[in-house]
């Protein structure tokens, strides 16, 4: 797990060697092995013709028996004691060596002994809340605006505006933070909103308050699906395919562009204080139930202004609307239009990319579905 983010992320070409992790019924505990383990590794990595290393640092109370056993083949030994060690501080963004995009699991703190505590503790009452709040979620949106409140599921909207219409209804944009982001628009607009998917759980559809139809990926037939529910209501896209859960945007797939005159960009934020709402090895049934159960989730969304759409929807050829911009183009606008808004800095990965690093595969399914 860590060698590769070090190479990515921190120096390229570093190795990582640790002791072995102890074993209780074929489950790693997290817990160390003690001995010599980890020194007869490290000096396999050295080779043979080095078994010395420069600068050895570790943090403990200087006694030598307390000291990592690496730290027996080092020239220089450095042991940091706990009134030395500095307060630790995120590091800026600005000073990665890179952008750090893509993250998975479910806890948002760390996985401490108090935090985990904390988490075994609500567990039960988070799971009767989100139940709760799915089922607040069918009622009238008026008032299950004021009962999610009152559960703690806070809510805030920016609409600029009314929201346009073009033919029989209106087309939404969204950047995708969570499964939720579709009906939390709904609510917002007080508005049966349908959301297209490419391969939602059964679980997903069933909780579901607003209509959702499933995509093809077949790109002329799902335009197709997608003017005839437009012509007949609202309709909300995601076009990064994926959820991102930092402050980035995945490249906007451009066929939503094709589909009306004018597409109606949404920027928006969610988070909670205990648990991610999205995985990518897990059980994606489960993310919105993961959501809900925080403690007090959150949701801002921001209506931005309508961006003139390509004129494929017209010629179905996918080429240039007004000026000669193309359905990519459109796309791009209404990316950098969103990520302007929530200060997100705007990215060619996609879905796939995301699938590749995370999950080693490309998102795709044996039957050829987009695992969302």
């Amino acid at each position: 797990m860590v060698e590769p983010f070090v190479r990515e992320y921190v120096a390229e070409g570093a190795r990582v060697v640790g002791a072995e992790l102890r074993v209780v019924g074929g489950r790693f505990t997290g817990a160390a092995v003690n001995g010599d383990r980890s020194l007869g590794a490290l000096q396999a990595v050295l080779g043979r013709g080095r078994r010395v290393i420069d600068v050895g640092l570790c943090s403990g109370d200087g006694a030598a028996k307390r000291q990592p056993a690496f730290m027996k083949i080092c020239q220089e030994r450095h042991v940091v004691s706990t009134p030395e060690k500095a307060p630790a501080a995120p590091l800026p963004r600005s000073e990665y060596l890179r952008p750090l995009i893509f993250h998975d699991g479910r806890l948002v703190g760390r996985p401490d002994p108090l935090a985990c505590l904390a988490v075994a503790l609500w567990l039960p009452l988070g799971a009767a809340l989100a139940v709760t709040r799915i089922l607040i979620a069918f009622l009238p949106y008026s008032v299950g605006l004021l009962l999610a409140a009152a559960t703690g599921f806070q809510i805030r909207a920016h609409l600029g505006g009314a929201p346009p219409r073009w033919r029989g209804g209106t087309l939404y944009a969204c950047n995708h933070r969570t499964l939720l982001d579709p009906a939390v628009l709904s609510t917002v607009v007080h508005r049966k909103v349908t959301a297209v998917t490419y391969s939602l759980s059964g679980l997903s559809e069933m909780i579901a308050p607003i209509p959702t139809v499933r995509l093809t990926r077949d790109r002329g037939r799902d335009r197709v699906i997608m003017q005839s529910v437009l012509a007949g209501g609202d309709l909300a896209v995601c076009p990064e395919g994926t959820t991102c859960r930092e402050p980035y945007l995945l490249r906007f797939s451009p066929l939503f562009a094709e589909i009306a005159g004018e597409v109606t960009p949404v920027a928006v934020r969610a988070g909670g204080a205990m648990f991610h709402g999205t995985t990518v090895r897990g059980y994606k049934g489960m993310d919105s139930f993961f959501f809900l159960m925080n403690p007090a989730p959150w949701y801002h969304l921001q209506l931005l202004d309508p961006v003139p759409s390509s004129s494929a929807a017209a010629d179905g050829d996918g080429g240039g609307g007004d000026g000669g911009e193309s359905s990519r183009d459109v796309a791009n606008r209404v990316q950098r239009a969103i990520g302007d808004a929530l200060g997100f800095e705007c990215t060619a990965l996609t879905r796939r990319d995301k699938y590749r690093m995370i999950a080693g595969h490309d998102g795709v399914d044996m039957r050829g579905n987009a695992r969302l």
